[in-house]
């Protein structure tokens, strides 16, 4: 277990998908948690919550609906274009290491989902007129705006793994099978998982990550302005 300076651990942080058998001790997976609600909330409402899933029997029925989501997902990539910025050696480790996750998913000795308890909006009535007036476009904005106050928590996760030297990623692959995946977890009908976060020590070493240099992706004042800062 060795901690880390935070500038070393995002710029090492690579989404791992292979794991070994190993246990994770309780105390790091606490720690872990611990370090997710760290991060900022919406409002500070603070409705998250983390299922911890290490029972062997609980981890292979999840792995039966990640398999069924992955299938659907590798129709998808068949089907979509190889990133620019990837090499055709990249985009296959990509996906090499993505399928070994779709097959051994159940195998990986911490399934770590996060939720979000979702949040309630105020009844037209007890808003001012104006407001009620957008009622159905506040209910629309609050179901845009939602990640961000679970997403944080995951970055935190990505952290925390990198620091202990565990590894991580964030899949979404079960949500095209939600209702059969809340039902192996019992899910509330007002609590909704937003990843599926396997967390292991990984086969794959950690970083260097290879990025898309700032000058490509920032834009100064407007759209296609591009920052004169570059990424040094």
């Amino acid at each position: 277990m060795t901690e880390m300076g935070l500038f070393e651990a995002m710029y090492s942080a690579r989404s791992l998908r292979r794991f070994r058998p190993d246990p994770v001790p309780e105390a790091l997976v606490t720690r872990i948690l611990d370090a997710a609600i760290r991060a900022p909330s919406a409002g500070n409402a603070q409705n998250w919550a983390f299922i911890v899933v290490r029972d062997p029997a609980q981890r292979a029925r999840i792995g039966a609906v990640y398999r069924k989501g992955s299938d659907i997902a590798a129709a998808v990539y068949a089907a979509r274009s190889r990133p620019a910025h990837l090499t055709e050696a990249q985009w296959a480790r990509m996906l090499d290491t993505g399928a070994w996750l779709w097959e051994h998913m159940a195998e990986v000795p911490v399934l770590l989902v996060p939720c979000l308890r979702q949040r309630d909006m105020p009844p037209a009535e007890a808003l001012p007129r104006e407001i009620a007036a957008r009622h159905g476009e506040e209910l629309a904005y609050l179901d845009r705006i939602r990640g961000a106050s679970i997403y944080p928590a995951l970055q935190n996760i990505i952290l925390a793994c990198r620091a202990f030297g565990l590894g991580t990623v964030i899949t979404t692959n079960h949500l095209r099978c939600e209702a059969e995946f809340n039902t192996v977890l019992g899910l509330p009908e007002d609590v909704h998982s937003f990843a599926l976060m396997p967390i292991g020590y990984p086969l794959d070493r950690h970083g260097p990550l290879s990025r898309r240099p700032v000058e490509e992706v920032a834009h100064a004042d407007r759209w296609s302005a591009p920052w004169p800062g570059g990424s040094g």
